[in-house]
C-alpha cells in the first residue's frame, strides 16, 4: 500500500483510500506495491538511518540489480531521506518526485528520531545507474548530503555503508536471497539423482518462500520415510546429549520433548517450536528456503530471529547432510536459543553485522564459527558441546571432547576472527568459553571497536533497529537507561532492606 504522512500542521497520516488515490494522481505513473505473488514489488526494503547532519535534511540511496519481465536488468533503488516539519512539506516532496518523472513502487513516510522532522522511504526502478544518478541529483535540490547505504558502487556518491534492515519485517526481503535452495543440489548430494525427493523439497521450501512476518508458518506434513530418517538421527544423538551436550542445553532439552513434541516419531513443527521459544527468550524461528548469505544471515540475529529450514536429509544416508536440515537446525540450533544467555551473546553477534565492512563480517563469521556452530564450554574440570555443528554430528559430538587429535583454545573474540576453519572435516582447532556471559562481554566489545560510523540498539517494543548516530537519539536513549535503572534501584531499596 502506499502511504502519505501529514501532521496537524503539514504532515499527519492517511492510511486510508483518499491519501491513496491522492497519491496515485500526484505521482502517476506509480506502480503500487503489488500482492505476495508480485515478487519485485513485495521485496521492497527500507535503507536505515547512517549518520545523520545536523540539518535534517538526508537522502541516502540503496540500489539492487533486479530483471524485468522482459529479462532486462533494472537497478532496485530506495531512497531514504529526511525533511523537517514545515507547511506544504509533503506538497514540496510530491511535487518535486513527479518532476523526476519515475515509477515508484513505494513511497512511505514516518515521524524521525530526530526532533521535529520525518523519514521518507521511496522505492523505484531504474534503467541504469545513470538514470540513478540522475534522480540522486534532482533530489539535491532539496535534500542537502547523498549517502550510498548499500554495495552498489556509484563511484561519486561516497560514505558507503552496507545496507541493513530497520524494523523486522523487512527480514521479509530475504526471502529469495538464498545461495541454494529446494530441488537445486549439488552433484555429491545423496538426493541428486532422486526426483522425488528433489521434488518434496521444493513442495517444503515454497512455505519459506510464501512465508511473511506476521504469518503462521503452515505445519509440513512430514511423511512416515522422513520421519522415520529424523528418527534416526533423533535417537543417535539423545544418547549422547547426557554426556557431550552443555548442562544449558540438557536443562532446555526435556522441555522442548514435553512442550514441542520432539521425539523420534514426530518431526517438531516450525510454529510449535518458534512460539516456545519466543516464550524463554523472545527469539522467533521463520522457515527459510535454504542457505542464505552470511550478512543476511547474522541481521536476522539482531531482530533475536532464526531462520530454519524444513526439508530433511535423503534418506538413505540419514547420518550424513552437506547442508543445514530439518535435524540440524531443531536438535543442534534452536534447544540453546531457549537459554537467555546464550539468546543474548548470538544478538551481539546479530547487531554487530549491521552495517559493517564486508571484511568486519568475514571475522564475524569465523567469531560465529567457533561459538555457535562448533563451541565448547567448560563446565568444572570437563569440557561440553554447545555448538550446533557438534550437537547434530554424533561423529564430531564425540571426537571434540574425547579426542586428543584437535587443539582446544580459550575463547578470545580477536584470535578466533582470524582463525580460518576447514568446511569439509573434522575442526582441528575448538575454542573453549568459561561462560555465555563471558562471551556475549567479549563479542560485545569487540564489536563495539569494529570499523563502523555509529552504534546500533534492538527496540523490542517496535521490533526494530535504533541507529545511535546524532545527540537527539543518544539522549532519548540515556532517558530511557536512567528510567530502567531508576526502577531497578527501587526494586533494590525493596528487597535489599
Amino acid at each position: 500500500m502506499l502511504f502519505a504522512r501529514l501532521s496537524s500542521t503539514s504532515l499527519r497520516l492517511h492510511r486510508n483510500l483518499a491519501s491513496l488515490r491522492y497519491a496515485q494522481a500526484v505521482l502517476s505513473p506509480v506502480s503500487m506495491l503489488g500482492s505476495r505473488s508480485n515478487s519485485t514489488l513485495s521485496r521492497s526494503t527500507l535503507s536505515p538511518l547512517i549518520p545523520a547532519p545536523k540539518n535534517p535534511q538526508l537522502l541516502s540511496v540503496r540500489t539492487v540489480h533486479n530483471k524485468s519481465a522482459d529479462g532486462s536488468h533494472l537497478i532496485k533503488t530506495t531512497l531514504y531521506f529526511t525533511i523537517g516539519d514545515k507547511v506544504g512539506a509533503l506538497d514540496d516532496v510530491l511535487s518535486n518526485i513527479r518532476k523526476l518523472n519515475i515509477s515508484l513502487t513505494r513511497i512511505e513516510s514516518r515521524p524521525s528520531k530526530i526532533t521535529g522532522a520525518y523519514d521518507f522511504f521511496i522505492d523505484f526502478d531504474a534503467q541504469s545507474k545513470d538514470q540513478v544518478k540522475e534522480v540522486v541529483s534532482g533530489f539535491k535540490a532539496f535534500v542537502h548530503d547523498v549517502n550510498v547505504v548499500t554495495g552498489d558502487k556509484t563511484k561519486d556518491i561516497n560514505k558507503s555503508v552496507p545496507w541493513f534492515p530497520r524494523k523486522i519485517s523487512d527480514l521479509d526481503t530475504f526471502v529469495d536471497n538464498v545461495t541454494t535452495y529446494g530441488a537445486e543440489l549439488d552433484a555429491d548430494h545423496p538426493g541428486f539423482h532422486d526426483p522425488v525427493y528433489r521434488a518434496r523439497r521444493q513442495e517444503i521450501t515454497n512455505i519459506a518462500k510464501n512465508f511473511r512476518h506476521g504469518d503462521s508458518c503452515p505445519n509440513v506434513d512430514y511423511t512416515p520415510q522422513e520421519i522415520a530418517t529424523w528418527g534416526v538421527v533423533f535417537n543417535k544423538l539423545q544418547k549422547l546429549y547426557e554426556t557431550n551436550a552443555c548442562k544449558e542445553f540438557r536443562f532446555v532439552f526435556p522441555l522442548l520433548v514435553q512442550n514441542c513434541g520432539f521425539r523420534d516419531d514426530n518431526i517438531p513443527q516450525i510454529d510449535d517450536v518458534s512460539r516456545f521459544v519466543k516464550d524463554c527468550t523472545g527469539w522467533t524461528i521463520r522457515p527459510v528456503q535454504g542457505l542464505l548469505s552470511s550478512r543476511d544471515f547474522f541481521n536476522a540475529f539482531a531482530f533475536r530471529v532464526f531462520h530454519n529450514t524444513q526439508y530433511i536429509r535423503h534418506h538413505s544416508q540419514p547420518l550424513y547432510t552437506p547442508e543445514p536440515d530439518v535435524c540440524h537446525e531443531l536438535l543442534g540450533h534452536v534447544p540453546l536459543y531457549c537459554d537467555p544467555d546464550f539468546a543474548d551473546f548470538a544478538q551481539e553477534i546479530g547487531l554487530a553485522s549491521l552495517g559493517c565492512s564486508d571484511a568486519d563480517l568475514e571475522k564475524l563469521s569465523r567469531i560465529y564459527w567457533y561459538t555457535i556452530e562448533f563451541g565448547l564450554l567448560r563446565e568444572g574440570n570437563q569440557l561440553k558441546a554447545y555448538g550446533a555443528g557438534l550437537l547434530s554430528s554424533f561423529g564430531e559430538l564425540e571426537y571434540c571432547i574425547s579426542s586428543p587429535e584437535p587443539e582446544r583454545r580459550p575463547f578470545d573474540p580477536d584470535q578466533a576472527a582470524l582463525t580460518p576453519f576447514p568446511i569439509t572435516k573434522y575442526q582441528p582447532i575448538y575454542y573453549v568459553a568459561e561462560s555465555f556471559k563471558d562471551m556475549k562481554s567479549r563479542v560485545k566489545n569487540y564489536a563495539d571497536n569494529l570499523d563502523r560510523p555509529f552504534q546500533v540498539r534492538y527496540n523490542p517494543l517496535t521490533e526494530s533497529i535504533e541507529v545511535l548516530d546524532n545527540k537527539d537519539k543518544i539522549l532519548k536513549y540515556a532517558n530511557s537507561i536512567r528510567s530502567d535503572l531508576s526502577r531497578l534501584t527501587a526494586a533494590m531499596e525493596k528487597v535489599l532492606h
